[in-house]
């Protein structure tokens, strides 16, 4: 599946797509180059899934937890400042990522050794004329 985002007015569309392919899924790997857009996408996700605390990048803390609209917990990870796997068996990833819980990760590549089985690669790639693709 490919999700065209034509521009930033275009984002909220392209996240209300996203989530209802979500399925039963619920482990995303996020792949994409610096600024290619992983934050701002799961944030949109986030909004349409009814979150409202301030979503951002959890760059120092590793991941955020947020409530969706019905309470659920939605966790988002970002992988870019990890040296090693144990750190992120450290703050209990297992416990995250098994819950049945919704979770979203940028820089999977980082600890590609400890993705589920059945993550979903999801890949957000700009194009020459400044749309994001997100391919799942």
């Amino acid at each position: 599946m490919e999700i065209v985002i034509k521009d930033i007015n275009a984002i909220a569309d392209a996240a209300k797509q996203f989530v209802a392919a979500i399925g039963d899924r619920t482990v995303f790997a996020f792949y994409g180059k610096m600024g290619a857009g992983k934050t701002t996408f799961i944030k949109a996700i986030c909004e349409e899934l009814g979150v409202t605390d301030v979503i951002n990048s959890p760059t120092f803390a590793i991941v955020n937890e947020y409530l969706s609209g019905e309470g659920e917990p939605i966790y988002h990870f970002d992988f870019y400042r990890i040296k090693r796997e144990q750190e992120v068996l450290d703050i209990g990833y297992e416990d995250y990522v098994y819950s049945g819980n919704l979770c979203f990760m940028e820089w999977p590549e980082l600890i590609e050794g400890l993705l589920p089985d059945d993550a979903v690669k999801v890949t957000i790639a700009e194009d020459a004329e400044g749309k994001r693709i997100v391919s799942l």
